[in-house]
């Protein structure tokens, strides 16, 4: 009979609560950093750290609005049609040639309302046929980013004849060339999402919803109107996030955000999101969102391919998808 020693025993206590633990991620980033500090000595620089944290808003918007969604159990994969259509829509509002209200006082604050506006309306539109139509999320959204994408660029070349809309005015500009703005707004929507999941009672819905619709519909909570309010939601983080696109590149573009798809679900993924619904946290996000701006900034400073850089990035959120099967699997048995 084998036995099993007290230090063997307390090791192993000691691995279930660390991959158990809410900061498992955390842990990992500090893993990463230790990983390529020592080979890119630019790496560990104040510069360079800020970098990542002035690169990693936008992305930490676009995975804060997707993890409401994947808290029901579902999935926007339009979200970068949405970003492109809504900087195209703000773009044709305040500037350029053709803008409608540009050299307007009000140019700025309409246009950022149109912005938030088209993500909204976007996600209503995912949702309602998700919702209400029955329709897989997967099949909408895929749908909906081949027509978004494609009416944006028919948007700004009908009234630009090009696809990139310049001439923004200096005041939106500065939510891009100002790094505190832009913390500013992506600290208070995260922060506004964490409350809404942890305090309200929609958040409470939603988590419902994950778990189990039908017994959520039985229970009195209106499963239609939840899964259609978290498309919605998605929908103005991805608005949020073409603005702060918009102001950092200086130009309206439907080609904005085109590259986030693979890091906003990777990010929520390897937060701790679950892909089946139910479980999920703004903090998690966060945490995800650190971890890969982390592990692309050091791959960018080893110098290696952006083929390479999305090989690797997508085998990590591979892996974590498999191990937060697996750390489901391993607390319980424990």
């Amino acid at each position: 009979m084998t036995t099993v020693s007290p230090t063997t025993n307390n090791e192993r206590q000691t691995t279930n609560k660390l991959v158990a633990s809410e900061y498992f991620v955390l842990f990992l980033c500090l893993v990463v950093f230790a990983a390529f500090a020592p080979f890119t000595p630019d790496f560990a620089s104040s510069g360079n750290l800020w970098n990542i944290f002035t690169a990693c808003l936008p992305l930490l918007l676009l995975a804060t609005g997707q993890t409401l969604v994947l808290i029901t159990g579902g999935i926007d994969l339009s979200v970068t049609a949405s970003i492109g259509l809504s900087s195209v829509v703000g773009a044709l509002v305040m500037g350029g040639d053709a803008g409608w209200l540009r050299g307007s006082p009000a140019a700025m604050p309409v246009a950022i309302a149109a912005m938030l506006a088209t993500g909204a309306l976007v996600g209503l539109f995912n949702g309602a046929c998700i919702a209400w139509l029955r329709m897989p999320a997967f099949m909408v959204t895929l749908t909906t980013t081949m027509f978004f994408n494609g009416f944006a660029v028919w948007l700004a070349k009908r009234n630009v004849d090009a696809e990139s809309i310049y001439n923004l005015p200096p005041a939106f500009l500065a939510l891009g060339t100002q790094a505190w703005l832009a913390a500013f707004l992506a600290v208070v929507a995260a922060l506004g999402a964490h409350l809404l999941l942890a305090r309200t009672l929609l958040g409470r819905w939603l988590y419902a919803v994950g778990h189990n619709p039908r017994t959520s519909l039985i229970s009195g909570v209106p499963v239609g109107g939840v899964t259609v309010s978290a498309y919605m939601l998605n929908g103005a983080f991805a608005a949020m996030t073409a603005i702060l696109l918009t102001a950092r590149l200086e130009t309206g573009s439907p080609n904005h955000g085109k590259a986030l798809l693979l890091d906003v679900i990777g990010a929520a993924v390897i937060g701790g999101t679950s892909l089946f619904g139910g479980k999920g946290k703004v903090m998690w996000t966060v945490f995800g969102v650190l971890f890969l701006s982390l592990l692309g900034n050091g791959l960018n400073l080893l110098n290696l391919s952006d083929f390479m850089i999305t090989i690797i990035k997508g085998a990590v959120i591979l892996i974590a998808a498999l191990l937060d099967v697996w750390r489901n699997k391993f607390v319980r048995g424990s």
